[in-house]
């Protein structure tokens, strides 16, 4: 399990990890911790990064704030 991960979304800090060990570029599928909850990003063939458990509550800016930063982290 790698270490938590900070992310500012709209003024509140929020705190992830990342699940999948060995992300390259081939990597279609990411798993994340979010508030203790995991969550997968898939990637599309537009090559971008959408959320599988989506739900009405989920803040849909923050999941994809939070894909922009893992592919720049990980140059996908």
């Amino acid at each position: 399990m790698s270490l938590p991960l900070r992310i500012t979304y709209r003024g509140k800090d929020y705190t992830y990890t990342i699940l999948t060990k060995l992300i390259s570029k081939d990597t279609k599928e990411i798993k994340i911790s979010l508030n203790n909850e995991e969550l997968t990003l898939v990637q599309n063939q537009k090559k971008e990064w959408q959320i599988i458990e989506r739900t009405i509550a989920d803040e849909g800016g923050l999941i994809e704030a939070i894909a922009r930063t893992v592919s720049l982290r990980y140059r996908l």
